[in-house]
């Protein structure tokens, strides 16, 4: 069986640089045997940001990728805090929220971004936990998906 980082690496996927907080949180949190991860963006390889709203300024595949971008922006944190993906147990919950236009309705296919990086990352048994996908009236510099999660540690 494949450990988290060989699955990762696999992939061919590039982390971006671990975001530092725009304001007075922690980007993680370890609780006992749990890590939390405050709400992460859309931070891209070059530490930009994807911006827009979904509905507008892109369409609903191009806010899955964002929603993938976020989950590499959160792997990226969980690897610059606690040394590698491999100390995460499995997913525990993923709170997934999508700037969108009001007639807006497949927010869980936009999140399913993550949700398909995170199950690809530590399989379908702790790759995929319990899940709220919502849409919002707006997000911080407009970005268009912003994810916070609950992982449980080995």
């Amino acid at each position: 069986m494949k450990t988290a980082e060989e699955n990762f690496a696999a992939l061919g996927l590039v982390l971006p640089p671990a975001p530092k907080p725009l304001g007075v949180y922690k980007p993680c949190l370890v609780d006992g045997k749990y890590l939390y991860l405050s709400g992460h963006g859309t931070v891209k390889e070059d530490g930009t940001l994807i911006i827009g709203r979904i509905g507008v300024d892109m369409d609903m595949e191009e806010g899955k990728l964002a929603a993938r971008q976020v989950g590499l922006a959160m792997l990226a944190t969980i690897k610059a805090n606690i040394g590698s993906l491999n100390k995460v147990k499995r997913v525990i919950k993923v709170l997934g929220m999508v700037n969108a236009t009001p007639d807006f309705e497949r927010h869980p296919y936009v999140i399913n971004g993550c949700s398909e990086l995170f199950a690809a990352v530590w399989g379908e048994e702790n790759g995929i936990g319990v899940r709220s996908a919502v849409g919002m009236g707006s997000l911080p510099d407009n970005i268009p998906v912003e994810i916070e999660a609950m992982f449980e540690l080995e």
